[in-house]
């Protein structure tokens, strides 16, 4: 049964043992029920440029937009709930594009995007690059989006083994960012969710640093203190060498309270 969604959410970013500046951007409204996170790239400033503009174009397309939708809700509104995070990305990617043509000193730059909107038992994930979200249930953890990078395509092709692939000079050559060309392909998907999920986003400055083990490991070790979970996170990232800008957004799926559904609803679900 569906249920309307309350959100625990904490978000951290660090600029890293290495890197002089940080060119991650995140955005969190547990309100709205979204988070996004980027992950710029580009000389100088522009990766910064990318990504801020990136997640604030982000946010305030779903800021304005979601508020209406979530009002007049009707069978067709999932639907555009994904056109609305779609639209969302692709308006990030034209800002970015804009930008850098206005200014010649950002040419090049882009970034990654991840955007998770959660919505009665459902998230919506939509990414772009190799930022990831993983989902914790059950103690259990599971990557639920896909690199867009040569290196995931080299496993897909059974080029190179995933073990391998861990210490290949290739981890960080995408093959998709936002703000790098008019065409964007956006990744969407929508997943079913369960009170207690904890779902982890995340820049490549984690997940380069930590193994999948050493994710699940600590978020269930300080799970039930997500502020706790993602400062470590963001620690242990750095201890073992800290060479990216690291970004987490940790987000809890809690219940406030259950949907009645009436039986003309219910009738409709089986006939779509």
């Amino acid at each position: 049964m569906a249920y309307h969604v309350s959100l625990e959410c904490v978000a951290k970013t660090d600029t890293g043992m290495v890197r002089s500046h940080n060119e991650d951007f995140i955005a969190i409204s547990p309100q709205h029920g979204f988070v996004v996170l980027a992950d710029g790239m580009g000389g100088y400033s522009a990766g910064e440029v990318a990504s801020s503009i990136a997640a604030t174009v982000v946010q305030e397309t779903l800021e304005e937009r979601l508020p209406a939708l979530f009002k007049d809700w009707t069978r067709q509104s999932n639907k555009q709930l994904h056109q609305l995070v779609v639209e969302s990305v692709a308006r990030a990617n034209a800002s970015i594009i804009d930008a850098a043509e206005n200014e010649p000193q950002f040419h090049g730059m882009g970034t990654t995007v991840v955007v998770g909107l959660f919505h009665q038992d459902r998230l919506v994930l939509a990414h772009v690059g190799d930022s990831r979200a993983y989902l914790l249930r059950a103690r259990q953890l599971r990557q639920v989006t896909r690199d867009h990078s040569l290196l995931q395509e080299q496993i897909d092709a059974g080029l190179i083994t995933p073990e391998a692939a861990l210490h290949s000079p290739n981890k960080n050559l995408i093959t998709r960012a936002v703000g790098v060309d008019r065409e964007l392909e956006i990744e969407i998907h929508e997943h079913i969710t369960q009170p207690g999920d904890i779902y982890l986003l995340c820049s490549d400055g984690l997940s380069d640093m930590l193994s999948d083990d050493d994710i699940a490991a600590t978020l269930n070790e300080f799970g039930n203190d997500l502020e706790s979970a993602c400062g470590t996170l963001i620690q242990r990232a750095n201890t073992h060498g800290g060479k990216d800008n690291v970004s987490v957004i940790l987000a809890r799926v809690l219940t406030v309270d259950v949907k009645s559904e009436k039986l003309l609803d219910r009738v409709l679900k089986w006939v779509r």
